[in-house]
């Protein structure tokens, strides 16, 4: 049905293309930050080798015709490593079951080929949940389905990476302006605007001698960005301490799902209706 793999970069036509204001500065002193603070833990490769996996298992699960065939305990096994969504996700499965999700995502990636109509799906998904904070993590949900099913074709379309309700997120933080806090960026947050970013990204990390897993290494560059904001840093100029007790990359891989599992438990950060931690494999327990 699908085959997700052999997907081929979707580009945003030149006349639709929105134009987003970037700091480079920023994004230099950024990406030399995110190369020393990886290192420690096994460098930037290391990170971007985890992206792909974590892609590898969206595609083989999600793609190749297998979403009729997926299971309870492999759609709880992909939320594990969604962070907004493993916090939510179990108690709306212990009251509405998994089909009506199958048949969401079914919508979700339903002439997924098309790009044009991505804006349409993805409202359409965030649509069939009701419109309040409490289910907000349905856009990341389909964002991340999207991207890590076929990352060549759908960047990553997340609230953190850029929520324009809010006026938050990665663009936010690496846009060109004297005085970003006082103003609203005019950019949507819809498919031409993050398709441009990526490009954006994808060039700034090519004339920086990056050529290869792009999509992981923007995802990685962007997530880095965005945990300066968490560490309440957004606004600040960059510091090059790494002295600190604190782990300079915890925040970016947690933002990427990489912190999902206990390697000595099997636990995950996803929580179950009954508030206990699911076991990754494990047939969660849906129901109180």
């Amino acid at each position: 049905m699908w085959g997700f793999a052999r997907a081929r970069p979707t580009r945003v036509p030149d006349a639709r293309k929105p134009v987003l204001d970037l700091s480079g500065p920023r994004l230099r002193q950024i990406f030399e930050h995110l190369a020393e603070a990886a290192e420690p833990t096994g460098g930037v490769e290391r990170y971007v080798g985890a992206l792909a996996l974590k892609s590898s298992l969206f595609e083989a699960l999600l793609g190749k015709g297998r979403l009729g065939e997926l299971t309870e305990t492999e759609f709880c096994d992909l939320c594990s490593f969604i962070t907004p969504v493993r916090r939510r996700v179990g108690a709306w499965l212990g009251r509405h079951g998994f089909e009506p999700m199958r048949q969401r995502l079914d919508r979700l990636l339903a002439g997924w080929a098309d790009a044009t109509t991505a804006n349409a799906r993805l409202a359409g998904f965030i649509a069939s949940f009701p419109s309040d904070r409490a289910h907000r993590w349905a856009r990341d949900l389909a964002a991340e389905v999207l991207h890590f099913t076929a990352p060549e074709r759908y960047p990553l379309m997340t609230r953190w990476m850029w929520d324009a309700r809010t006026n938050s997120g990665v663009l936010r933080e690496i846009w060109y302006a004297e005085n970003v806090d006082a103003m609203t960026i005019p950019a949507a947050d819809d498919f031409a605007t993050f398709a441009t970013l990526r490009d954006e990204l994808e060039g700034f990390l090519r004339d920086n001698g990056v050529f290869r897993d792009l999509p992981f290494y923007v995802d990685l560059l962007c997530a880095h960005v965005y945990a300066f904001y968490i560490n309440g840093r957004g606004g600040q100029y960059l510091r090059t301490d790494f002295g600190a007790k604190e782990d300079p990359i915890a925040h970016t891989r947690r933002l990427l799902g990489l912190d999902a599992v206990d390697t000595e438990t099997g636990r995950t950060r996803l929580k179950l209706i009954d508030g206990t931690a699911y076991v990754l494999g494990e047939p969660p327990r849906l129901t109180s």
